[in-house]
């Protein structure tokens, strides 16, 4: 869990140093500038299978292009990068940086091709560090020094990164960062949080999961897959929503009058009012509570 007193009862600052960081194992992730000693041309794309292999080689099967097999965009200067933020506009970035000397590179990098396949609207970049000068300019500007590194930004504001993490961490940062077609409901300012209680006020009405977080909050990314897969699955009884506490003001003073001093927290609300409350990350546990106050 995440205490809130001092970042969410203040403005949260704007500086990159207080951005979460997942600390890498020294097995886990490679210096980036070791040498500036010249390397083969970087290659992260695992072979092809076998049957694809042997039919391109003996001319029966068109072997297809890598364009047309992922949506992750290699940016080879300063320039395509800053481009590549300005036209995603509001969608979320997905930036790796690799090396083609690094084996946790290697092994990661097959689940941003699946994750572009899947989140059409999620922008992937994968930055090569050892690529060239211009690589390492890039990397030293956004103060990476150690791959594979993982940045997210929306808006061309850097919201998120990590480092030395595994395909369920990253899958899960997507998905926290980047949702907007799950059956969990957005909330952006009070009023949303005040229309949804009176759509689903009376007998009848569902029970209503809040779902608070914060932007730089480990375990609020790390449940929020669990959020998204009960509410595919329990659509019929329950309405899953979230809010982050600090995505504005109007956010803000609504946790406060609250009383959420921690995050991630989960309201349970029921005809118009708060019927309980659950605060951790812990799946088994956040299941029996839905469960408890679904009969009230």
């Amino acid at each position: 869990m995440a205490s809130i007193a001092t970042t969410f009862l203040s403005r949260a600052p704007s500086s990159l140093p207080s951005l979460s960081k997942t600390i890498p194992s020294p097995s886990s992730s490679t210096f980036l500038f070791l040498s500036t000693k010249k390397r083969p041309p970087p290659s992260l794309r695992p072979p092809p299978a076998s049957p694809r292999a042997t039919a391109a080689t003996s001319g029966t099967q068109k072997q297809p292009s890598i364009e047309s097999e992922e949506r992750v965009q290699q940016v080879h200067t300063i320039a395509e990068f800053d481009a590549a933020l300005r036209s995603a506009k509001n969608k979320l970035v997905v930036v790796e940086y690799a090396a083609s000397h690094s084996p946790s590179s290697r092994r990661i990098y097959p689940c941003m091709v699946e994750l572009s396949r899947t989140c059409g609207d999620v922008v992937f970049l994968l930055v090569m560090g050892d690529e060239s000068d211009e690589t390492r300019r890039l990397c030293r500007r956004e103060g990476v020094d150690k791959v594979p590194h993982f940045t997210f930004y929306k808006g061309m504001e850097k919201v998120h990164e990590e480092e030395g993490i595994g395909p369920d961490q990253l899958v899960g940062d997507v998905l926290y960062y980047g949702d907007n077609h799950s059956e969990v409901v957005q909330l952006h300012r009070r009023e949303d949080v005040e229309a949804l209680i009176d759509e689903h006020r009376g007998i009848e009405g569902k029970l209503v999961v809040l779902d608070v977080g914060l932007k730089h909050c480990g375990p609020c990314v790390k449940v929020y897959p669990t959020v998204v897969k009960l509410s595919r699955s329990m659509a019929d009884a329950v309405v899953f929503a979230r809010m982050n506490g600090d995505e504005n003001e109007s956010c803000m003073e609504f946790l406060k009058d609250m009383e959420v001093v921690e995050v991630p927290t989960f309201l349970f609300i029921k005809n118009g009012k708060i019927c309980g409350r659950y605060v951790g990350s812990g799946k088994g546990e956040l299941i029996g509570e839905i469960l408890r106050y679904q009969g009230f």
